[in-house]
C-alpha cells in the first residue's frame, strides 16, 4: 500500500510541474520573444548543440547529456531537439572512446537555443588551433552558453567570456583567470547567459541545475529522484 501512494504521489507531482511548465511558457510580455528577453525558460522548441572534440572528458559529455534529454524523454519538454558537434569527423576521450557528430563537422553553432562545451586535456592544444576556435565562436550570439571543467577556457580563447565570472577545474583556474574579470571556486556560476560547471562530476550538477532553469525545479528534483543523485 504504501509503494502504491508512493506510486500515486509521484504521478500527482509530474502532473504539477508539466502544468507549471506550461504556464511558465506563457508568461513572456506581449510582443516580445524568451529569446528577446535573454532566457529559455519555458520554451518547449529549444535546440541544444552538445559540443565535441577529440581528448574530451566523456563524463564531461555525459554527465550533462543525461539529464539535459531527459527533459524529452520524461515528457516535459516533448520538441526538445539535439545535436552533437564537432569540428573535425569523429571526436573522443584519450581512452579510445568514440563519438560521431550528427550533422555536419564544423557546421556551426549559431542556429542553437543552448551550446555546451565539456573540457579534457584536449581543449590545452585546442585553445592555440585558430580554426577550432573560430569555430567556437560561431555560438557568440546563442543565448546561453554553459561549460564544465576546462571547456571554459575554449570560450575565453573565443573571447566570450570578457567581462564574466567563471570556474573551470582547479587545476586550471591560473590559465582561466587571463579569459574571465573573476575565476570563483564554486561548482556552478551563473552569468545569466552563460554557465560555467568546475571539474568533471560537476557535470551532473550542471545538466540538473539547466533542468531546473529551462523549466522549474520541480522538474529537476523529479529528474534528480530519476537518476537517483544525491547532489
Amino acid at each position: 500500500m504504501r509503494g502504491f501512494l508512493r506510486s500515486i504521489n509521484e504521478v500527482k507531482l509530474v502532473r504539477r510541474a508539466l502544468l507549471f511548465a506550461h504556464q511558465t511558457a506563457r508568461e513572456v510580455p506581449p510582443g516580445t520573444s524568451n529569446e528577446e528577453n535573454g532566457k529559455l525558460e519555458g520554451r518547449h522548441d529549444m535546440k541544444i548543440g552538445f559540443v565535441i572534440f577529440e581528448g574530451m572528458t566523456a563524463l564531461d559529455f555525459v554527465g550533462v547529456y543525461d539529464p539535459i534529454t531527459r527533459l524529452k524523454t520524461m515528457g516535459f519538454v516533448p520538441d526538445l531537439k539535439w545535436e552533437l558537434c564537432s569540428f573535425t569527423e569523429d571526436a573522443g576521450d584519450n581512452t579510445g572512446l568514440v563519438f560521431h557528430p550528427t550533422q555536419p563537422a564544423g557546421t556551426s553553432l549559431a542556429h542553437f537555443d543552448l551550446v555546451i562545451i565539456p573540457g579534457g586535456f584536449g581543449t590545452r592544444g585546442l585553445v592555440n588551433d585558430v580554426e577550432f576556435i573560430k569555430w567556437i565562436g560561431t555560438c557568440a550570439d546563442v543565448p546561453l552558453k554553459a561549460t564544465v571543467c576546462t571547456g571554459s577556457l575554449l570560450l575565453g580563447a573565443a573571447g566570450l567570456l570578457k567581462g564574466k565570472k567563471a570556474t573551470t577545474h582547479r587545476s586550471a583556474q591560473a590559465e582561466l583567470s587571463s579569459y574571465v574579470s573573476e575565476v570563483l571556486d564554486e561548482r556552478i556560476v551563473d552569468q545569466g547567459d552563460l554557465i560555467t560547471a568546475r571539474g568533471v562530476t560537476s557535470a551532473i550538477d550542471l545538466g540538473l541545475y539547466l533542468c531546473g532553469r529551462l523549466t522549474n525545479e520541480e522538474t529537476r528534483e523529479i529528474i534528480r529522484k530519476q537518476m537517483d543523485y544525491l547532489g
